[in-house]
C-alpha cells in the first residue's frame, strides 16, 4: 500500500519545484530503460504536469536534455499519432 499524503503539505515553489520536475524525469527516463512503460508514462504525466507549472525562466533551469528526453519521448511514444500498444496481436 503506498503511503499516504500529508494533508499539510505545501505545493512546491522555486528550487524544490525545479528538483522536483528533474527527479520525476530522471525517474521516467530509468523506468523507460527498464521497459516499465505503464510506470514510465506515470511518471511522465506528472513531471509534465509539475514542468507545465515553471515559469520560462525555471523551465530554463531544467537541464537540456532532460527536457530534450521528455519532449522527444511526448510525442513520438506517448503523442496522439503513436501506434497503440498491442495493435498487431
Amino acid at each position: 500500500m503506498p503511503p499516504k499524503k500529508k494533508a499539510n503539505a505545501k505545493p512546491l515553489v522555486g528550487a524544490a519545484l525545479i528538483k522536483e520536475v528533474n527527479r520525476r524525469i530522471r525517474l521516467a527516463r530509468s523506468l523507460w530503460d527498464a521497459h516499465r512503460n505503464a510506470a514510465c508514462r506515470g511518471e511522465r504525466e506528472k513531471a509534465i504536469a509539475l514542468y507545465e507549472t515553471l515559469s520560462k525562466e525555471e523551465r530554463e533551469k531544467v537541464p537540456q536534455e532532460l527536457r530534450v528526453w521528455l519532449r522527444y519521448r511526448s510525442e513520438k511514444y506517448f503523442g496522439e499519432g503513436r501506434t497503440p500498444p498491442g495493435g498487431g496481436h
